[in-house]
């Protein structure tokens, strides 16, 4: 009896080690992850990492007289989100052997695994009375008043 129970305690031993080594293989391959984006127009190249941290940005000089300012921040953004998105769905590659079948592994990465879509939208903005400057005069003082 005693060595049926030295046997289990081994074997699950045995298993947690085996699990241990499959995690920690994981983990290394996430954090080896590093995906690129090019905008369309070849001139924003971004790279993110598998936690979606910007890790590099590639700025042509000729982004800069092709776009505005605001025009060449959403390109980079869009970029940006681009290069996140192929992050992601290595990261989800990744973890996909680990985890129990059925289990989305972009969702869990999200941490919305276990959320209805109506707990993952976000929530819509309520509009503030006071957000309204309509009869706020700016022009007659230093600080406005309620016109």
């Amino acid at each position: 009896m005693v060595a049926d129970h030295a046997a289990q305690v081994e074997e699950l031993l045995a298993d947690y080690r085996r699990s241990r080594d499959q995690l920690a293989g994981v983990h290394t391959a996430l954090a080896a992850i590093s995906e690129s984006a090019t905008s369309p127009c070849g001139l924003v190249t971004a790279t993110v990492s598998a936690q979606g941290a910007l890790t590099a940005l590639t700025i042509d000089d000729g982004a800069y007289r092709r776009y505005r300012p605001a025009e060449l921040a959403t390109v980079v953004v869009r970029t940006t989100a681009a290069a996140d998105a192929l992050a992601a769905r290595a990261a989800g590659h990744v973890v996909a052997p680990v985890l129990p079948s059925g289990t989305d592994p972009e969702a869990l990465l999200r941490g919305t695994a276990d959320l209805t879509p109506a707990e993952v939208a976000p929530p819509r903005p309520v509009a503030d009375p006071d957000d309204s400057f309509e009869h706020v005069s700016w022009l007659e003082s230093d600080s406005p008043r309620r016109a």
